[in-house]
């Protein structure tokens, strides 16, 4: 992706056409261009096409688009997940098993990590964004989250009842939102947990768990699969109000 990347830099500054050229022929922004010049986005092919004739390159950057998109299959792109977190204007999680890292208690992310101090001390402290002031400001921060994962127990019932506790005082958060999805067996967040991170110029990474390694994903068939299954959750979801005082609820009634 940097090669091509770079080859698209070379070619656009040889015909003297400026990023905001290409941005303005290809309905995307200046900064989704410095990206796929930089090699950290990954082109689509409607975008090639355009460029390739914008640039007169006689399908020399299709060619080159096409060794990178063997039989279909796109070179994956790993992203630094923290990074664009911490850059995101808004994250959109679904978790179907446990309470989102985002939202854990230093006692629930010990009991999740089997109690590796370091690793809950590095999830807790990713918790800054929500509440950060200054420069970057905190990111819009939603949370879908299970119904179940509010009754499964993780360490004791004093862990759930202050990860509840928690969960429901940071729902009141101007910029957090946490609705709870009523349990079903029958909808396409089954498939495992993810993220949806939008950045500022509205290019979208998501980071999806799988049973292996987690993943990072731009490509467009993957982000719009994700829309789907988000689509499919909200209209299960109960609103932030009744979400949260569901959360009270259990938090006083189960794990008191």
């Amino acid at each position: 992706m940097i090669a091509f990347g770079g080859q698209l830099r070379r070619m656009r500054e040889a015909r003297e056409i400026t990023q905001q050229s290409i941005a303005d022929h290809t309905n995307i922004s200046k900064a989704q261009v410095s990206r796929i010049e930089t090699g950290t986005r990954r082109a689509t092919r409607d975008f090639v096409d355009a460029v390739d004739r914008l640039l007169k390159a006689d399908g020399a950057l299709i060619k080159l688009w096409l060794d990178l998109n063997r039989n279909g299959h796109p070179v994956p792109i790993w992203f630094d997940w923290p990074e664009v977190e911490s850059e995101a204007a808004m994250l959109v999680c679904w978790e179907h098993s446990l309470i989102p890292g985002l939202a854990q208690t230093q006692a629930y992310a010990l009991a999740i990590l089997h109690n590796n101090k370091d690793a809950a001390d590095a999830r807790i402290s990713r918790q800054a964004i929500i509440t950060r002031e200054g420069g970057n400001p905190a990111p819009t921060l939603v949370l879908l989250i299970d119904e179940q994962a509010l009754y499964r127990p993780v360490g004791t019932a004093e862990t759930m009842r202050e990860q509840l506790e928690h969960l429901a005082e940071i729902s009141m958060l101007p910029n957090v939102t946490v609705q709870v999805v009523l349990t079903s067996g029958e909808h396409d967040g089954n498939t495992g947990a993810f993220v949806v991170a939008t950045k500022d110029d509205r290019s979208e990474v998501a980071y999806v768990e799988t049973a292996i390694r987690a993943i990072t994903t731009d490509d467009p068939t993957d982000l719009s699969e994700l829309a789907r299954t988000l689509v499919a959750l909200h209209s299960r979801t109960l609103t932030e109000d009744m979400s949260r005082e569901l959360i009270r609820k259990v938090a006083q009634e189960k794990w008191t």
